[in-house]
């Protein structure tokens, strides 16, 4: 008997299975796909995210796997522009964009060098019930035969649609509809920062990734998605066209390498976290919309947070339900705003905010601060003080 298995090899299961096997429990760690495998994604990890790679001792792989660093942001929409870059969290400023390719087996690896039991190519069919308490679960092998696994704790990190969630029934406790649809591909000579691009009804976004190849990224309404999956290359293309005309022509002068990728599944949620015998993280615990690229940073923030709070405490029934609370309640607390502030972005109505940045404008530790509020080096409220409404009162 396993004391923990996780559901989901990537960005939140692999380190939650590493962190909980560095604590000593024996745990089995379940991925239907075999990686290297690709999957959507918005790519970015931010500040707090770099940190917690580097504390777990994996940021130097992702260096070495040629991962192009971003020390520089920039955003425009309605003729203004800002430049600058979020504070740092732990001493890194620097980040990363990494293909999934690259970034997943990398954290699995390092979960297989913690000592963890990492089988792939193997899909999670059922849990293993006894009365309301779950106890492990029945999967198909890659040889196609069933087996089954028992452990103390089942963590779903399988995604928005995540099985776990609907065999345990847990129910979304905040929802909001969807916002916006994305389609992106990769390219080659269009060199580039962190850039930003926003007009109504329209989001551009820009990173460098691996392989010298830039990653740019187009947002439309939800309300459009019909239309845009029909006709993807001309919309992506027009979006790009009439948001960033200088973008795209960086663009005529570079070559897309890959095909168009994209999704209209961009979810709005917060899930019930945990239950007898089991926990949700990652995107089948909570999911916003990508524009803010914030799942890769929250889903490690989550996995550090789920092995912290449980820590020596997973055998014991009291101790066990009350640290799952506890992660519950953390939950909501860090990553509500962060929730919030995507949708906001997601309206796509820049009108809303225009003026504010425009009196950003010559204030470089304003604009790094306002860059922080996204990356979580710097909290919302903490922006909003006194002197942002001093520089906005001014005439």
């Amino acid at each position: 008997m396993y004391d923990v298995i996780v559901i989901g090899a990537r960005c939140a299961g692999s380190p939650a299975a590493m962190l909980f096997a560095r604590q000593g429990y024996r745990v089995l760690l379940l991925e239907k796909a075999k990686f290297p495998q690709d999957t959507l994604s918005s790519h970015y990890i931010h500040q707090p995210g770099v940190a917690l790679l580097d504390r777990w001792g994996l940021l130097d792989e992702l260096r070495n796997a040629g991962c192009r660093p971003i020390n520089h942001q920039s955003y425009e929409a309605l003729g203004v522009r800002l430049e600058g870059f979020s504070l740092p969290v732990e001493g890194h400023r620097t980040t990363y964009a990494p293909r999934r390719f690259v970034l997943d087996p990398i954290l699995a690896q390092g979960a297989v060098a913690a000592g963890v039991e990492f089988r792939e190519s193997c899909a999670v069919n059922d849990l293993l019930f006894e009365g309301d308490q779950v106890v492990g679960v029945r999967y198909t092998t890659p040889g196609g035969t069933e087996a089954t696994e028992r452990a103390r704790l089942v963590v779903g990190a399988d995604g928005m649609r995540s099985l776990v969630a609907r065999k345990v029934g847990a129910p979304k406790v905040i929802e909001r509809p969807r916002m916006t649809c994305t389609y992106y591909s990769y390219w080659a000579g269009v060199p580039a920062h962190f850039e930003l691009y926003e007009r109504p009804g329209r989001w551009i976004a820009l990173a460098p990734t691996n392989d010298d190849l830039t990653l740019i990224m187009t947002y439309f309404p939800q309300s459009q998605f019909a239309d845009v999956r029909t006709t993807v290359e001309a919309s992506y293309l027009e979006a790009v066209r009439t948001t960033a005309p200088e973008l795209y022509e960086r663009m005529s002068a570079g070559t897309r390498v890959e095909q168009m990728y994209g999704t209209g599944a961009q979810e709005n949620y917060f899930r019930k976290a945990f239950g007898p015998g089991w926990a949700l993280i990652g995107d089948a615990v909570h999911h916003k919309d990508s524009i803010t690229a914030r799942g890769i940073t929250d889903a490690f923030i989550q996995a550090q947070s789920l092995t912290d709070h449980i820590g020596e405490g997973l055998h014991d029934d009291a101790a066990l339900t009350a640290a799952l609370k506890r992660y519950e309640r953390d939950l909501d607390a860090t990553f509500y705003s962060f929730y919030q502030g995507a949708l906001n972005v997601a309206e796509l109505k820049p009108e809303r905010h225009t003026e504010m940045v425009r009196k950003m404008v010559g204030h470089q530790d304003l604009i790094d601060r306002y860059f922080s509020t996204v990356s979580g080096a710097y909290s919302f409220d903490d922006f909003y003080n006194n002197e942002l409404l001093a520089v906005l009162d001014q005439s």
